[in-house]
């Protein structure tokens, strides 16, 4: 039995030996910092910073539900970010076409007014 537990750990040890990574170069330098904490701290809402205020939601709901009415529009259109912060309405995501972001936005400025829309929307075409 001890013959077998020495045999299961010195193959342990050779299996972590050769598993193990090699060191990141040296020509890697300083950019190699996973640390992106800087560029990930973002000025505009973001879609977890949807307020739940009653007022908010119901703008919310209302642009939603016009933009999935849109059966013209893709899968994309239809997932679109629709924030609402204090009645300000941020649109966010990609769509297929310059179409599809007009349309979008112009059921946001139909809830809440031109003024109270910004359209973060990019169009990605389909490949």
């Amino acid at each position: 039995m001890r013959k077998l537990n020495l045999l299961i750990a010195s193959a342990l040890t050779a299996a972590v030996a050769f598993n193990t990574p090699e060191p990141a170069s040296a020509d890697m330098g300083a950019a190699s910092n996973s640390d992106n904490t800087r560029e990930n701290k973002q000025e505009q809402p973001t879609a977890d910073q949807q307020k739940e205020n009653t007022a908010d939601r119901k703008i919310t709901q209302k642009i939603r539900r016009a933009v999935m009415k849109d059966k013209s529009l893709s899968s994309y259109a239809h997932n679109a970010k629709i924030i609402t912060r204090n009645g300000k309405v941020t649109l966010k995501g990609p769509v297929r076409t310059e179409k599809e972001k007009n349309v979008i936005e112009n059921a946001a400025t139909q809830v809440v007014g031109k003024e109270n829309v910004t359209n973060e929307l990019e169009v990605t075409p389909s490949k």
